[in-house]
């Protein structure tokens, strides 16, 4: 194996020509030659990708495939063993970025039992942000419950309060483990239009990490299927939004679906 150096590269504009529309915020991922190893257990083999400044991707594949890992990874929440991973602003966007401009959702809330829902979003912000926590606390809304204790919240608005929490430091990059993996159908719905919504709004590239083929579907630009470390397989979702489960979104769930299965 190629003796490959462990660097984490930060560069303030973009090289790629090509913006995604949704280019307002985000900043653009390139990973090159990504290995990661726990023990002698090789989870990330060789794994290279470039993800636009703006996009959506959502990435799905069986258990221990190594999707959490490379959330992980990115977040500079554990080291890759070797490779690159490089972070780069949108054109118009001159500043570095940073660990700070990355924010993580994951499948647990992760709230303050002791604190109350206002001072959980405010956690980590200087006094004068304290006004774009509670700006989006309305958006995601929960404005009428900012003073309740995160025990009298559904699982639903214990997510809401979490994914407020993450916007209001205004990431360029979200990364979502399995967020909404805990909730009944009904309000993961409700989660991913909010979700969409405000990933449309807001511009920030997002990195979904997800079992639901469908709910990749709904959401992402382009899905990618990780297979014992590998890229498996990248589907283009080349769908209108707001999408509907029309034809052609069944045509691409059951196209994906069958590569899952198959690996």
């Amino acid at each position: 194996m190629t003796d490959l150096s462990l660097t984490r590269h930060v560069d303030d504009a973009v090289a790629h020509p090509d913006l995604h529309p949704n280019a307002n915020l985000g900043a653009e991922i390139l990973i090159e030659q990504l290995y990661k190893y726990y023990g002698e257990v090789k989870v990330l083999e060789n794994l290279n990708l470039h993800i636009q400044a703006g996009e959506f991707i959502a990435i799905v594949g069986r258990s221990g495939c190594g999707k959490s890992t490379l959330l992980r990874l990115i977040a500079d929440l554990e080291q890759q063993s070797y490779g690159e991973i490089k972070f780069k602003s949108a054109r118009h966007l001159r500043e570095g970025i940073t660990s700070d401009d990355i924010r993580v959702m994951f499948q647990d809330p992760r709230l303050l039992p002791w604190r109350n829902i206002e001072q959980n979003v405010q956690l980590g912000l200087a006094k004068p942000q304290h006004t774009t926590a509670l700006n989006m606390l309305e958006k995601v809304g929960l404005k009428e419950k900012v003073a309740l204790w995160p025990t009298q919240l559904s699982g639903g608005q214990r997510q809401r309060a979490a994914l407020a929490r993450a916007l209001s430091h205004t990431p360029r990059i979200l990364l979502l483990d399995e967020p909404l993996g805990a909730l009944d159908a009904l309000t993961r719905l409700e989660m991913q239009n909010l979700i969409e919504q405000l990933w449309q709004e807001h511009g920030f590239t997002a990195i979904l990490v997800t079992h639901d083929v469908s709910e990749a579907v709904q959401l992402a630009d382009r899905i990618i299927l990780l297979d014992r470390g590998h890229i498996a397989a990248q589907f283009k979702v080349d769908l209108a939004r707001p999408r509907i489960k029309d034809h052609n979104f069944t045509a691409l769930e059951q196209q994906v679906l069958h590569a899952v299965l198959s690996t």
